[in-house]
């Protein structure tokens, strides 16, 4: 199919003349062939029409107007003039001989090769028997099984280009054909034609694959833009070295194959590249690519490439990729890749606590051991055996429906990934503890440390800490050290790590460039997104306060004093910044409940059922209006958010709850006992009456259990931390 934003220049060396057609009719033939639209030309047939099938009618419209508009822009002003009019192509090319007052280079039932091998007077043994020709360095063997008609077609059509004298080059089909500096091999795998690509690769040579347009894309590196696999497999069995062949990125830097290909998003296609290509191609020393090709992979979520990288070339963890970025900086940027980076309901954490990954001989381990096979059908087969061997260990055939509805496979997938996670990180742990201080500012390390507290990424500061205890240490742009960064960014779990040092009253007094310390970042607006997962105002502002008051109590006495630039203590900055959030905090919720009165059944059963449950909804009711006055009457300062207002809030919704139910009963009681012989009537309108008030509770309960554990629960921080470090 065309392509798009066509120039003249792009087909034809020159324009159509009257003394040039025999020149110009091949050049444009051989672009109307790469395209894909030479078929319009030799069909005998009439167009289809939009009412016998449309999407057939819609594909050769799309042809034409390609082909024409190619004519057009093709032709010099003064013949164009003459064929503007004209909405066919065929039509068109059969009228250019005769505006040029010459013969036409083809009929519809002539060989336009033989004909143009007879005008030039090209001897007899030079052509082929079905009147194609045969150029000096092509060895033509009779019935061959290449010689098939769609294929000789291709390649009489690029030998009839030397002899024409459209390009002076012994080898045709690697000519430069548009001044873009594309071969025709360039132009069928941008056209996406896989059978054409697979015969000018047969007949081409090693070194004619190897031909770079004026970019520096070899074919090969033109499948990596639009993930054409098989063309690529067809090129590299000719032509290993293909994979070498790197191109220039806009920044410069010198780019494989297998990384355009990752980049480009096509993974499947990346792997097979990834297994040809040497290491000493990946290397730091050789570039960037290594290093390019080891982040996307982590961002890509192809962790099976990056951790053979990193395995087969450990320095490559703090190698800067194209954008000055190490493998350590991007794993730390990437939440997915960890459990704490997923926040899982308690039966999916049960599900993948059950999901055992298994090594390639069977046997269950922590560790994940991914070989890069050259066979890409072979890799996929071991991991679907895999994860087919770990599911059923966990549910069998029988319960096909209940695992895709449980989502088991997605979870194993997830389950994977972290476990190839770990052993990245512990890898990368490695290369860390034999660096130096400038190879760990190059590589990232300390950036790396401060974007996984803000994207709460608990095991890789865990692990990385752990592992070099001096980076406990470290310091972001603003003189900030871990935890004060964790207080800032309410990262709860990370935080939670300071409980098992023995050094938390020295890093609790560091000061930041501006003269805070943690319990300031405790008094400050969070950076990160943490705070809006909490629904409700309230809500929220007792988290603050939460947070206040825990770091308060692992500081010393004086910190709690202590004066920043500014002059503001943590209990001054702290109520500066959450004035407005005290504004939002409590509003009267709903309207009062109306008792229903007495019915006369005074005797009969239901009615007892119906004093009770209205008495208690009506005393219930009182209650909970009593709580939520007492909240709006409330002095709101900073302390009251801590316990005395979301007590009171537990009361009033748990008293208000219970008034529902039991106005529910109260209200069905005395339908029934209006309308007991009617049934019919009783049921739909119960239904109906339920609807809003469970609704209701379904929307409030959630509520009241954040609120309860939030108030009463184990807490968000963890003191029991055994000691780590």
């Amino acid at each position: 199919m065309a392509t798009s934003m066509l120039s003249t220049r792009t087909i034809v060396l020159e324009v159509l003349r009257n003394d040039n057609y025999e020149n110009w009719s091949a050049c444009i033939k051989n672009y109307l062939l790469a395209q894909d639209l030479w078929d319009i030309f030799e069909t005998t047939t009439e167009p289809p029409k939009p009412e016998d099938d449309a999407v057939e009618f819609k594909a050769w419209r799309k042809k034409n107007a390609a082909a024409l508009h190619a004519i057009q822009i093709s032709c010099g002003v003064e013949i164009q003039s003459q064929i503007n009019d004209i909405s066919s192509a065929k039509t068109v090319w059969d009228m250019l001989p005769k505006l040029v007052h010459q013969p036409p280079s083809k009929g519809p039932s002539d060989n336009p090769v033989a004909e143009q091998g007879n005008s030039l007077n090209i001897p007899s043994n030079n052509v082929h028997d079905d009147g194609s020709m045969i150029a000096p360095d092509q060895k033509v063997e009779p019935r061959s099984s290449s010689n098939s008609p769609g294929r000789q077609n291709i390649i009489n059509t690029c030998n009839a280009d030397y002899y024409m004298g459209y390009e002076p080059l012994p080898n045709s089909m690697t000519a430069k054909i548009t001044t873009l500096g594309k071969t025709a091999l360039h132009l069928s795998v941008e056209a996406g034609h896989v059978h054409i690509v697979e015969a000018l690769v047969e007949e081409m040579s090693e070194d004619d694959l190897e031909v770079q347009d004026n970019f520096g894309d070899t074919a090969l590196l033109e499948t990596t833009y639009t993930g054409q696999y098989k063309m690529a497999e067809c090129m590299l069995r000719k032509n290993k070295r293909l994979v070498s062949m790197a191109r220039a990125s806009t920044d410069g830097l010198q780019l494989l194959p297998v990384v355009w290909a990752l980049m480009n998003g096509y993974i499947k296609m990346a792997r097979y590249l990834y297994s040809l290509t040497p290491l000493e191609d990946l290397i730091p020393e050789k570039g960037r690519s290594g290093s390019t090709l080891c982040t996307q992979a982590i961002y890509t979520r192809a962790l099976d490439i990056a951790l053979d990288l990193i395995r087969r070339c450990p320095r490559m963890v703090l190698a800067p990729d194209k954008e000055n970025c190490s493998p350590l900086y991007a794993l730390a940027a990437m939440e997915y890749a960890f459990p704490s980076g997923h926040r899982h309901v308690f039966w999916k954490r049960w599900i993948s606590s059950c999901i055992h990954i298994q090594s390639a001989n069977g046997t269950t381990t922590n560790e994940v051991h991914l070989i890069i096979q050259k066979d890409e059908g072979r890799q996929s087969d071991a991991v679907k055996t895999n994860r087919l061997s770990s599911v059923l260990a966990l549910l069998r055939q029988p319960f096909s429906k209940i695992i895709k509805l449980l989502d088991i496979e997605h979870l194993y997938e997830m389950k994977l990934v972290h476990e190839q996670s770990r052993q990245l990180l512990h890898h990368m742990c490695k290369e860390i503890l034999i660096s130096e201080v400038e190879g760990r500012v190059k590589g990232c390390v300390y950036q790396a440390i401060f974007r996984s507290i803000k994207e709460g990424v608990f095991e890789f500061v865990h692990d990385v800490v752990k592992a070099n205890p001096d980076l406990l240490w470290s310091k972001d742009g603003n003189l900030r050290n871990i935890f004060s960064y964790a207080v800032l960014c309410r990262q709860a779990k990370i935080f939670s790590l300071i409980y098992g040092l023995d050094a938390k009253n020295n890093i609790a007094y560091d000061r930041d460039n501006s003269g805070n310390n943690m319990l300031h970042m405790a008094g400050m607006p969070p950076v990160s997104i943490m705070l809006n997962r909490i629904p409700g105002a309230a809500l929220q502002m007792q988290r603050e306060l939460q947070w206040f008051k825990e770091v308060e109590s692992i500081v010393l006495p004086k910190i709690k004093k202590v004066e920043n630039i500014d002059g503001m203590t943590p209990r001054e900055l702290f109520t500066k910044n959450h004035k407005d959030l005290m504004k939002e905090a409590f509003t009267v919720p709903g309207g009062n409940n109306q008792d229903t009165g007495l019915p006369i059944f005074f005797n009969k059963k239901l009615f007892r059922l119906f004093i009770v449950s209205d008495a208690l909804s009506l005393f219930s009711s009182a209650s909970s209006v009593l709580m939520f006055m007492g909240i709006l009457t409330s002095r709101y300062a900073e302390g009251d958010f801590f316990k005395s207002l979301p007590k009171k809030m537990i009361i009033g919704l748990s008293t208000l709850f219970f008034s529902i139910a039991t106005m529910m009963i109260a209200f069905s009681a005395g339908l029934l006992l209006m309308l007991g012989e009617e049934s019919s009537m009783v049921i739909p309108v119960i239904s109906l009456a339920s609807i809003p008030v469970t609704l209701f509770v379904l929307m409030q309960f959630p509520l009241l259990v954040d609120m309860y554990i939030s108030t009463y629960g184990p807490g968000i921080f963890n003191r029991k931390m055994e000691q780590w470090l």
